[in-house]
């Protein structure tokens, strides 16, 4: 590949390929750097290190991950439904994760520990969406007061199960949706206003 063609987005794809092949523990940037075609200089002219290329990565993957949630989190539905929706997607977009692409996730699950800052940062993220719907519902009167960023943060926490990637081998189990559902049903009961 020719040096002045090589795009920062390309490379990502390139060293997620290098990553899902050789596995984290021995992917270098010397395999990304020949996957591409070109020195190791050139991959660290966009990424100043082995770390910032992998941490990229991760950020990459979750992105891609969750691309779905802003707009769940923002649509049409009554909070109570697109807090819901919200839920399944997310638990959707990592069990499709987990179970199309095996290697790629474990080796996510160990970028991630890597780049622990960056994951709280996008796991805050995603609880301000929560909050933002939860917001929404008690100003329509559906959900009870209360500080919408601890309520998004216990969401969060009790649905783990249905998103941490520790969880991950039991996503394939036959009752896993309902259970989600089931879960769901609880916390929209815990919610509402009385």
């Amino acid at each position: 590949m020719a040096e002045a063609a090589l795009t920062r987005e390309h490379i990502l794809e390139t060293a997620e390929d290098v990553l899902r092949r050789f596995g984290p523990a021995k992917a270098t940037v010397v395999d990304v750097a020949r996957a591409l075609g070109v020195s190791h200089g050139t991959v660290y002219r966009h990424f100043p290190s082995k770390a910032a290329l992998r941490e990229a990565v991760t950020e990459r993957w979750l992105d891609r991950a969750h691309v779905a949630l802003p707009a769940v989190a923002t649509g049409p539905q009554p909070p109570d439904r697109r807090l819901r929706l919200w839920l399944e997607t997310l638990f959707e977009a990592k069990r499709h994760k987990a179970l199309d692409d095996p290697e790629l996730f474990a080796t996510f699950t160990v970028l991630a520990d890597e780049s622990s800052a960056l994951v709280a940062e996008h796991l805050s993220v995603l609880e301000a969406q929560l909050a933002a719907i939860i917001a929404e519902g008690q100003g329509d009167g559906l959900f009870a007061p209360g500080d919408p960023r601890e309520l998004a943060h216990a969401v969060f926490q009790a649905t783990s199960h249905f998103h941490d990637p520790g969880y991950a081998p039991s996503w394939s189990g036959p009752t896993v949706a309902r259970d989600l559902g089931l879960l769901t049903d609880l916390l929209l009961r815990g919610l509402a206003r009385a």
